[in-house]
């Protein structure tokens, strides 16, 4: 299906914005629709955990691509959601980008939300 996306620069080296990207613990400091989430590995391609939104729902989730320092995405309760995308600019910045499937489009203004929060992150020196 076709994505569209939203992305941001970031002045951050790439390792350190795809860290928080794949922390789990992290994901709620970024991510404005996410409480919790957990898992019992690090994250791969077939991580299976839980996320829990800010309506309290928790849902199964599965880890559907996985490319280190690159990309990864996943389905949320069986339905395909966020891609996450990481790009080296070079040594000190970055370009994160979030994709959705077009019928999801409108989860795009969230998503610009977790980009300014990722932004927020950096500024304020948490790196990891």
């Amino acid at each position: 299906m076709r994505r569209i996306w939203v992305g941001r620069e970031l002045d951050a080296p790439a390792p350190a914005v795809w860290a928080l990207l794949v922390d789990t613990e992290r994901w709620s400091d970024w991510g404005p629709s996410v409480v919790d989430a957990r898992v019992d590995e690090p994250l791969r391609s077939g991580t299976t955990g839980v996320v829990t939104t800010i309506a309290r729902v928790t849902l199964p989730f599965r880890i559907t691509t996985f490319v280190p320092g690159v990309e990864w995405a996943w389905t949320v309760a069986g339905v395909p959601a966020t891609d996450h995308r990481v790009r080296p600019l070079d040594d000190d910045r970055c370009r994160v980008e979030f994709g959705v499937a077009w019928p999801a489009a409108p989860y795009l203004a969230v998503c610009k939300m977790a980009l300014a929060r990722l932004a927020e992150l950096v500024d304020t020196g948490v790196r990891t």
